[in-house]
């Protein structure tokens, strides 16, 4: 696997006419080195394949990146990435040019002299179309998340916190096998659900309050990512409203899913329906994103999505929410796989919506 990507990036380079690449992205190291770790970067050329690093992490990568040759480095990573370029006959290197920083670029060009310095280049759109490995990662992440909210239903009372309510599904999900949180958890109740991004507050839950809880596992560095909006007590008949509306613009969407759909088009669609239902104007972020060993990649499907075609092999989420400043909001989210026939949801838990009730 790590032999089939390493020659899918030599082929990358090689369209490109790029003699090197130095790799510093964490998330990129992993994928193509089985390295997973900090501290660390990777040189890559036609036909070498350095992983540098530093004392704490030779041992590590013995095991991790058998296909690498390890140099361990004592005086910086970049002067002896750029060493083992002057040594190794490149004419120049090029750089992931959104991770490295300004004064890490600088320092780069000055190591590298009298060698070139290379285009930046983002290797992130190779890590687009996953492999069966990586989807059974994030299936068994969503699976981790899915566990997560069956706990959650049967755990969350009025009178709660949301900080409550946020560690209790952080500590499921390590407890389940989740390396990390995905994210921070976003848990937001009553009026603060307008809040798409809304996290965890010692606010008290009230009763009849919907509550909106967006999080994800982490398992093997694969991401899951699932929203879902309940309510504490019996919902009145504007939150089933709104909730039905989001639910069917929600479900829309992942009909819509499948290989060849534009990113735009099936936002727009999404919209529509929801325009339709007078409630558009609340709904102000791009309806999804992929996921893999970053929470956010791309294709996304939004107003801007560059993305003409989704290709079979994609994971992205669907998640339209509205927003209503002094009343609440509502997202529901499903992470989906592209597949010849459409998409298959990979968080399988419930969308109908539940009113909690005391016992």
């Amino acid at each position: 696997m790590i032999s089939d990507r390493l020659n899918h990036l030599r082929d990358y380079l090689r369209d490109k006419k790029i003699p090197a690449v130095l790799i510093s992205k964490d998330e990129n190291v992993y994928y193509f080195s089985g390295f997973k770790g900090d501290s660390t970067m990777l040189l890559v050329t036609e036909d070498k394949a350095f992983l540098v690093t530093d004392f704490r992490y030779i041992e590590q990568a013995e095991q991790q990146a058998p296909l690498y040759e390890l140099v361990e480095q004592k005086e910086g990573l970049i002067k002896k990435c750029a060493e083992l370029a002057k040594n190794n006959g490149v004419k120049s290197v090029s750089f992931e040019g959104s991770v490295l920083s300004f004064d890490e670029y600088t320092r780069l060009v000055k190591e590298l002299q009298p060698l070139g310095i290379g285009e930046s280049v983002s290797l992130d759109s190779l890590r687009i179309i996953k492999e069966a490995e990586e989807v059974a990662c994030i299936e068994k992440a969503c699976d981790i998340g899915d566990e997560a909210f069956e706990d959650i239903i049967k755990y969350i009372r009025p009178g709660m916190t949301e900080i409550e309510v946020a560690a209790r599904l952080e500590n499921v999900m390590r407890c389940l096998g989740s390396e990390e949180v995905s994210f921070t958890t976003i848990v937001a109740s009553g009026k603060r659900g307008s809040l798409p991004h809304g996290i965890a507050t010692e606010k008290l839950i009230s009763d009849g309050e919907f509550v909106t809880m967006d999080y994800g596992a982490v398992y093997r560095g694969y991401h899951s990512d699932v929203t879902r909006t309940i309510c504490v007590g019996k919902a009145d008949e504007k939150q089933r409203e709104i909730y039905l509306a989001v639910l069917s613009a929600q479900e829309l969407g992942v009909s819509l899913v499948k290989p060849g759909a534009s990113g735009i088009e099936v936002d727009k669609q999404v919209r529509l329906l929801l325009d339709e239902a007078g409630y558009a104007k609340y709904f102000g972020h791009g309806l999804g994103h992929s996921v893999g060993l970053e929470i956010h990649e791309e294709p996304r499907l939004s107003p801007k999505s560059n993305c003409t075609g989704l290709e079979i092999g994609t994971v992205i989420t669907v998640e339209p929410g509205v927003y209503i400043p002094d009343w609440g909001g509502v997202r529901i989210e499903d992470s989906v796989l592209v597949t010849e026939t459409g998409a298959r949801r990979l968080t399988k838990s419930s969308k109908q919506l539940l009113e909690i009730k005391e016992n």
